[in-house]
């Protein structure tokens, strides 16, 4: 059954790549790379949360630990596109990869991931 939570992390990959792109192309030159960089987190969020409730109307999770393992799944999916996709497609340095992970200089993407790890969990909580 869980394969198909699998298959819906697409969606999510896809709205990353489609922020991305929305942050290139709209304000990363107003906004400079840092605030960039955190309004198209936040925005990431927002829609990985959207995504989450959306998909679970229909496909509800059918218990607490079956929610957790798919923000599990989700989790370990957006990692391997990230780095994977980022250093082999997208010809990104590991370096540059690893910089949104620095928190202290106000790169704060490991929240993505933490939502993206607790959404499902999160949401159905909501919804029960």
């Amino acid at each position: 059954m869980l394969w198909k939570y699998a298959i819906l992390w697409l969606g999510l990959a896809v709205l990353g790549v489609l922020n991305g792109i929305l942050r290139n192309a709209l304000y990363s030159d107003a906004l400079g790379d840092l605030r960039a960089h955190q309004v198209s987190t936040i925005t990431l969020i927002i829609l990985v949360g959207l995504y989450t409730w959306l998909f679970s109307l229909v496909w509800k999770p059918q218990s607490a630990s079956q929610a957790f393992v798919i923000g599990v799944i989700w989790f370990v999916l957006t990692i391997a596109f990230e780095f994977l996709f980022g250093h082999y497609i997208a010809g990104h340095g590991w370096s540059r990869l690893f910089h949104d992970y620095n928190i202290l200089e106000g790169r704060i993407w490991a929240l993505v991931l933490m939502w993206t790890l607790f959404a499902p969990l999160a949401i159905y909580k909501l919804q029960t």
